[in-house]
């Protein structure tokens, strides 16, 4: 039984370093006339799953994805908490049934932040080391 403890013990701290290396390894950014500086994972999520117009006490605000790459990976798992392809699919059944419009979906991290620094209300992810000149970074909460 001991032997199962020992070996059970580096799993768990690999685990719990994996969640936190993921989460720092990506920031959300927004043009400067969004009006809110920390946001809680659940208002990301209802913003970018395009069932709330805005965060909590700011403004209209302009979702931007990245198309793939290791900081979309990280934003699917931590924050909307589905795969590529269900996401996708829901955002494609909010266009057919007239619910919503597909959100603008950007290749590079250079993108998005060219995006988000010129769009009035644009929020968006990147990697972490990005740099986003004409962005503020949003706290998670």
């Amino acid at each position: 039984m001991r032997v199962l403890y020992i070996s059970f013990v580096p799993v768990v701290l690999g685990l719990v370093a994996a969640a936190t290396a993921s989460t720092s390894t990506l920031k959300l950014i927004a043009n400067e006339s969004v009006t809110v500086s920390t946001v809680s994972v659940d208002e990301v999520k209802q913003v970018f799953l395009l069932t709330a117009p805005s965060f909590n006490g700011g403004g209209r605000v302009v979702p931007v994805l990245e198309k793939g790459g290791p900081a979309h990976e990280v934003f699917l798992k931590e924050f909307v908490r589905k795969t590529d392809d269900a996401l996708l699919t829901y955002y494609r059944s909010l266009l057919f049934t007239g619910k919503a419009t597909m959100p603008k979906m950007l290749s590079t991290d250079a993108e998005v932040v060219d995006y988000v620094a010129k769009t009035k209300g644009a929020v968006g992810y990147v990697s972490a080391q990005t740099d986003s000149p004409g962005t503020k970074t949003l706290q998670v909460k």
